[in-house]
């Protein structure tokens, strides 16, 4: 029975994995929440693959606290940047597959179209920079990984922009969304779900590792902007919120958002076969979660 170890297992996009274990029971689904497995802790990460030898590692460990980065320079890079460098030379010591999950964010070069995996990075600010530094690390250590790079990500699991939106909505009568923001959310849970399917094509023969060779794009379909979401998110929830569209010079962060982050999916979706769903219906599915 192949073994999955999924890093990160207390986080949103972690626990989207463990709920869709059952879907799996062909696989042994291994589930360390990082006061169990920290991968910034070289012999503790080694120990395990001696006990356990995962046939694939599935990395949602991450620091992705984009404005507090700015000050927690350090703390990023340990985690994105060095800590996924040392489970790259891990995974190719015990040959288990890596797939590891990155951002949008490593672009920001000003391109106003459908970002492709070859486009020019221009990471702004710590968490971009850690983010970039540690797709190197691991492409330069382990080829044979599987990067994929998303955006917007949210769950009914976690602390997120639809769960932000929820509660504000029922507290205030308005609220101003940055409009100038456009981009693709991404339901944790179609994430995990097609990461598994792309392993279970790998392991029915259907899909061979070395085609899921390097660096892929994955979010949900579509196009819109923060309002949009925004506005998506009231409309469906049922709640009645008047939302405005404002600039991000309106709404200043410590660390700079892309602009423009949609990504292209064509590459996944050709190696791949498999469709993905479009952003308002994977969030009409994960509305129906929260509020169960």
């Amino acid at each position: 029975m192949p073994k999955l170890l999924i890093t990160g297992a207390g986080g949103q996009l972690g626990k989207e994995f463990a709920s869709l274990a059952a879907i799996f029971p062909q696989w042994d689904f291994l589930l360390p929440t990082r006061q169990e497995l920290d991968i910034t802790n070289t012999e503790q990460v080694e120990a395990f693959f001696t006990v356990h030898h995962p046939q694939y590692c599935l990395n949602t460990a991450a620091y992705t606290a984009v404005d507090l980065a700015e000050q927690e320079q350090e703390n990023a890079f340990a985690i994105n940047a060095v800590a996924a460098e040392e489970l790259a030379v891990i995974c190719k010591i015990y040959n288990t597959h890596l797939v590891h999950y990155s951002t949008d964010y490593v672009y920001q070069s000003g391109i106003d179209r459908p970002l492709k995996e070859n486009d020019p990075t221009h990471p702004r600010g710590v968490y971009a920079a850690s983010k970039l530094a540690g797709d190197q690390k691991i492409s330069k250590i382990l080829p044979v990984a599987t990067i994929i790079r998303t955006s917007w990500v949210y769950s009914s699991y976690g602390h997120n922009f639809v769960k932000t939106m929820l509660r504000l909505g029922q507290e205030r009568p308005e609220l101003r969304v940055v409009f100038d923001q456009v981009g693709t959310p991404t339901y944790a849970y179609d994430l995990a779900l097609f990461t598994l399917q792309l392993i279970e094509k790998v392991e029915s023969g259907l899909l061979e590792l070395h085609q899921l060779a390097g660096i892929f794009h994955y979010s949900n379909e579509g196009v819109c902007s923060w309002y949009d979401f925004a506005l998506a998110i009231f409309e469906l929830a049922g709640i009645s919120c008047d939302v405005d569209p404002i600039e991000s010079r309106e709404y200043p962060t410590p660390a700079q958002r892309p602009h423009y982050s949609v990504l292209n999916k064509a590459k996944i979706k050709q190696v791949s076969g498999l469709k993905i769903p479009h952003w308002r219906n994977a969030l009409q599915r994960c509305l129906l979660k929260i509020t169960l």
